[in-house]
């Protein structure tokens, strides 16, 4: 399935969506809520197929975080990328795709550890890099760390 087609069955297929054409691949934004709707419909309908995951990060905006997917249907050799926007930057949470793509569960963990994003029905969700008592999100753009120096 080409772009064009993949971004007008998203469209049709959920309303919460907003699906744009990026620099290399098809991009679906949502609200954190909507993410699970979105996600399942990627993985399992027969049009789509979306199997793996192959990458899973976060970026901070200051106003808000983001959760990027990146996604391939192995069957189907298309690719996009999905965006989940958390607004909430005191207490992060959003829902686990773990049950859909298990390789999402280190990409969670490291997310967890230095962004401080809560993945809601994570299987082992703890830190993965840094020690228990560390304080702070390294990767936060309001991170500060007197002792190394380190300011973003």
């Amino acid at each position: 399935m080409e772009n064009q087609q993949l971004q007008e069955f998203i469209t049709k297929a959920s309303l919460k969506a907003q699906v744009a054409m990026g620099k290399q691949y098809l991009e679906i934004s949502v609200d954190a809520k909507d993410l699970m709707g979105i996600a399942t419909l990627l993985k399992e309908s027969k049009e789509m197929l979306f199997d793996y995951l192959f990458c899973q990060s976060a970026v901070d905006y200051v106003s808000h975080l983001t959760i990027v997917y990146h996604l391939e249907s192995t069957t189907f050799r298309h690719r996009v990328v999905l965006k989940a926007k958390i607004a909430d930057t005191i207490k992060p949470e959003i829902n686990s795709v773990y049950d859909l793509w298990m390789g999402a569960e280190y990409h969670e963990r490291e997310i967890f550890d230095l962004f401080g994003v809560n993945f809601i029905n994570h299987p082992d969700l703890r830190k993965m890099f840094l020690d228990a008592d560390w304080v702070g999100y390294p990767l936060r753009k309001d991170y500060k760390d007197e002792i190394n120096m380190v300011e973003r």
